[in-house]
């Protein structure tokens, strides 16, 4: 992609204050780190709000699972010891670590885990893995003060790698009602402050049971979605690094830059142009194919992406096990969108509005994706948002469309088995194919339904399914440890050091 005039002087702009950062400030930093994040989360509980930003910067490091998910998307115990599993897949015995307590000095044991997943499942929870997760576990049993039992509805094999999500922190009983603005847990870090619109900061709990292997006394999350901003903020020593780097068009300079490392990982994401299924003329299964038919997928990663990302043709990512390949159901044909629409009886110009989101993928990608839509007749006026504003309005279902990316693995029953998700999809036969899967203990059976999940989201083109992305992060060099990949949305602290 050819770099504007504009953009190439702000980047070199940046390079003379960089050039001009001690060595010994970089030096001095041994035992703290600075990084920036694209938003700011609404709270700081993962287990009441759907904002992938508040794990960012609480789990794993003030909040905690029975379960780990690593760098490389393996699973290995954190809270729990070890587990087994009944031969019919529907019991699950986690042996609880001995010795653990809160950060408040209160001690972590099987009725904290119940406490949590209770609260999850409850009526009126807002945890956004209640039906995919917590609504499967039937109960959840105190064994004893260091066992517990999980017992299942239907079997899940997944359900290790769900318990290491965010969405699956053990809270502490006593202050749960307070995690959004003053999480307990038993990880290594606590809260020390949080300034609005600024940054959150983090600092070791030496009471931990791993502090002595903590390298990181100190941690702030500074909060940049403008992706000049965050070049600039590199350039001149003000973060360290950035885990998920937004401003994509600037990579070429990182990577001349003996002072910076650059590392391109996976994803679990999905990113979509959502529509609301709701609204007319959304509602017809014809003009979301002609909006699917609409949007040239490569040329948006290579707009949008600088390149970095692979198509997608359903609410699947290449990264999950079983994924089908269905981009070549509706192609990039401008001419059959046209088609599509007449004979739904749309009339041209068709003006809907395109809520966009701050990151640097929605308001890019967001340009190209109206330019694309106006060459068959569809007018998007961009509305451009803050996060609070989008939670408030599209997430609520007041939209037309809009651009996200979806970063939660294997979210698909959350988002599709739901009408009251924002996007009101609403099939029975999708509903069925999804508890026929659940309910099943067939390896053969369960590998056929899930290939007809994924091929009921592409043929009903819920949404446009447009690009997986790949993750980036920039980091000043001697920093180690950052996750080159997500296969979940975190950062974790306790694997960081200085070399």
């Amino acid at each position: 992609m050819t770099l504007s005039r504009r953009t190439v002087n702000t980047l070199l702009a940046g390079a003379p204050l960089a050039g001009a950062l001690p060595t010994a400030l970089a030096q001095g930093r041994r035992d703290s780190v600075t990084l920036a994040m694209v938003l700011e989360p609404p709270g700081l509980d993962p287990t009441i709000a759907p904002a992938a930003a508040i794990g960012e910067i609480v789990h794993y490091n003030v909040l905690e699972g029975l379960t780990k998910v690593n760098v490389d998307g393996s699973v290995t115990p954190l809270l729990a010891e070890r587990w087994s599993l009944t031969p019919d897949g529907k019991t699950y015995t986690f042996n609880l670590r001995r010795g653990i307590r809160f950060s408040d000095g209160k001690p972590f044991d099987a009725s904290s885990v119940k406490f949590s997943f209770d609260r999850a499942k409850a009526p009126g929870s807002t945890n956004k893995a209640k039906k995919a997760v917590f609504d499967n576990i039937s109960s959840v049993v105190v064994h004893d003060e260091h066992t517990v039992i999980l017992v299942l509805n239907n079997a899940d094999a997944s359900l290790p790698f769900r318990l290491g999500e965010n969405t699956a922190v053990i809270l502490h009983p006593d202050t749960a009602a307070q995690a959004a603005t003053k999480p307990v847990g038993t990880g290594p870090y606590l809260l020390d402050n949080w300034a609005k619109g600024s940054a959150v900061t983090l600092v070791k709990w030496d009471g931990h049971r791993n502090a002595a292997n903590v390298r990181i006394r100190r941690a702030s999350f500074r909060f940049v979605n403008d992706p000049s901003a965050q070049v600039a903020a590199l350039l001149a020593g003000d973060i360290d690094g950035m885990p998920r780097f937004g401003a994509l068009q600037a990579l070429a300079q990182f990577r001349n830059d003996r002072r910076f490392t650059v590392e391109v990982g996976g994803t679990a994401g999905k990113g979509i142009l959502a529509l609301n299924n709701r609204k007319a003329p959304f509602s017809d299964v014809r003009v979301r194919r002609a909006l699917t038919h609409a949007i040239d997928r490569q040329a948006f990663i290579a707009g949008a992406q600088e390149g970095l990302g692979r198509p997608i043709g359903s609410h699947f990512a290449p990264t999950d096990a079983g994924y089908v390949d269905l981009t070549g159901l509706y192609p990039y044909d401008p001419e059959k969108a046209k088609a599509l629409l007449r004979e739904a009886g749309v009339t041209t110009p068709l003006n809907v509005t395109l809520t966009l989101p701050p990151p640097q993928y929605a308001r890019k990608g967001g340009e190209i994706v109206a330019a694309m839509l106006a060459k068959v007749g569809v007018n998007a006026k961009i509305e451009n948002v803050e996060w609070a504003q989008w939670l408030a309005g599209p997430f609520k279902g007041n939209f037309d469309m809009t651009i996200i990316n979806h970063v939660e693995p294997l979210d698909y029953a959350t988002a599709y088995a739901d009408p009251n998700y924002y996007y009101g999809y609403d099939s029975a036969k999708f509903r069925g194919l999804v508890a026929q899967h659940a309910a099943s203990t067939d390896a053969a059976n369960k590998a056929r339904l899930w290939r007809e999940i994924q091929r009921q989201l592409a043929e009903d083109a819920v949404n446009v399914y447009i690009w997986n992305p790949a993750q980036v992060a920039v980091a000043r060099r001697g920093l180690r440890g950052l996750w080159s990949s997500s296969p979940i949305f975190a950062n974790d602290l306790a694997a960081l050091s200085w070399t």
